[in-house]
């Protein structure tokens, strides 16, 4: 029976994976949400910002109990392989199994966060479930920063115990998460006619795992666009060499896989490009021999029509230099709890744009203050090297609460489900719990989910067997109301 009913979760998934939804792009899977409510004669609701709520009224004998609200976003991060076809605008996911794992072929899966979407849905559909009065609210825009819980509309919720299904492993309650910030710094560029007789080729840093800012940014990955500024760095000591363009990353909340750069040169230098291209190669595998296998660097010839400008000499140094002194990782662990990063910064985007050079860098603590002090500090950086620093997407903390009457009824459940107790914990992410819970005084809140790894990135994965148990414990806890 569960495996019939897993498999039936997993096919809900794929009817929502064929309907893209990138970040600011959801209108297309909440019509056909809100088609989905009306067949079934739920009424539903939504805000300005285009999140949704679907009343569900309680199975038969569970009137009167409280209303508990099953939380997922329908945006999902798009990534791809740098070989893959795939347009996010318009393609369906293709869903791959692989044993009792399923992926996607060549890009992020989006079961971050669509496989809670597909649990909602399925939950209300099966008649085995017994549940009290539901609100499944399914935000929009929560990658690009949390955007959706952001200018959620509070009136549209009336539950005040909410289960988040954004977590990533089975068995763990997250019962708190990191604030968050971003900052745009943005820095002047000053530009000069193509020099004559110039060459020009593209450096491409490549082949990295990349990963989810929070979850993975205190292991050992390398950030592109770190090393494209090392590597820039190192070639703009040569007098003749000029800087066109770069651009990297592609997610405030995922760690930089790939980063590239337009460059001039004249062709007498360009044996000297390509050998300290191919050093820099050699220096980065060694630094990441354990933790980066498939890390590249190449440069290769531009053919054809040549840019009109290149960026002056002094701006192009200006512009490498402040990407070297950005920060990036872990810059400060929990004294609170145990192996919990506290502090940390991703330098997530650049992108030269007509006369700017925009960097978006992503700041994260679980200690408000600290969370301050990291953006003043990224902020300092870029006053330094005369950029401007704006700040966007502030989103609070959520702190934990190791007595809360949720978590006490969760571990209840669970216990006597599995016999065995499960792991609570807090984490460096950030989740929407965190806006919810300060719009909504007095929401109790939960996070669970089924083992899902490598999210944001090509390699994302989500496992099958797991999404049954995760599955079978939320029918257990909403019958338990």
């Amino acid at each position: 029976m569960m495996e019939k009913v897993t498999n039936t979760i997993i096919e809900t998934f794929e009817a929502i994976s064929a309907i893209p939804r990138c970040s600011k792009n959801e209108a297309k899977l909440a019509a056909w949400l809100m088609d989905w409510a009306r067949e079934h004669g739920y009424p539903f609701r939504s805000d300005e910002a285009g999140n949704l709520v679907i009343q569900v009224p309680a199975s038969p004998g569970m009137d009167g109990k409280p209303t508990v609200i099953l939380q997922g976003h329908m945006d999902m991060v798009c990534e791809k392989t740098p070989e893959s076809a795939h347009d996010f605008e318009c393609d369906p996911i293709r869903v791959l199994r692989d044993g009792d794992w399923i992926h996607a072929d060549g890009t992020t899966l989006g079961a971050d966060n669509g496989i809670a979407l597909a649990m909602a849905l399925v939950l209300v559909e099966d008649d085995a479930v017994r549940h009290p009065p539901l609100e499944l609210l399914f935000t929009v825009d929560e990658e690009s920063g949390l955007i959706g819980a952001h200018k959620l509309d509070a009136s549209l919720i009336t539950g005040r115990i909410l289960i988040n299904i954004d977590s990533e492993d089975e068995g763990v309650f997250t019962i708190g998460c990191a604030g968050g910030e971003e900052t745009l710094v943005r820095l002047p560029l000053v530009y000069e006619d193509w020099p004559d007789g110039c060459d020009c080729g593209r450096i491409v840093v490549g082949g990295l795992r990349g990963g989810h800012s929070g979850v993975d940014i205190h292991k050992p990955r390398a950030n592109a666009n770190r090393l494209l500024g090392r590597l820039l760095l190192r070639l703009l000591e040569a007098p003749d060499f000029r800087l066109v363009s770069l651009a990297g990353g592609s997610a405030h909340n995922a760690i930089p896989r790939d980063a590239s750069a337009w460059v001039a040169f004249p062709p007498s230098q360009a044996a000297a490009v390509r050998d300290a291209v191919k050093g820099c190669e050699q220096i980065f595998i060694e630094e990441h021999a354990d933790t980066e296998p498939n890390l590249f660097v190449h440069f290769e010839a531009l053919e054809g029509a040549l840019p009109e400008h290149v960026l002056g000499s002094e701006s192009a140094l200006q512009a490498v230099r402040l990407l070297n002194a950005l920060p990036h990782g872990v810059h400060g662990m929990s004294t609170r709890v145990a192996g919990l990063v506290e502090t940390s910064c991703n330098l997530a985007i650049v992108r030269i744009a007509k006369d700017a050079l925009d960097v978006i860098s992503s700041q994260r603590s679980s200690a408000m203050s600290r969370l301050d002090e990291m953006t003043e500090r990224v902020t300092a950086v870029a006053t330094l090297a005369g950029a401007s620093a704006t700040r966007m997407n502030h989103h609070p903390a959520w702190m934990p609460d190791m007595q809360a009457t949720l978590l006490k009824h969760c571990r209840e459940v669970y216990g006597a489900l599995y016999d065995k107790e499960p792991v609570v914990e807090v984490i460096h992410a950030g989740l929407e719990c965190g806006l919810i819970g300060d719009k909504v005084p007095g929401m109790e809140m939960i996070s669970i989910g089924p083992n899902l790894r490598y999210p944001h990135s090509p390699d994302e994965k989500l496992n099958v067997p797991s999404v049954g148990r995760v599955y079978q414990f939320l029918a257990a806890l909403l019958a338990s109301f």
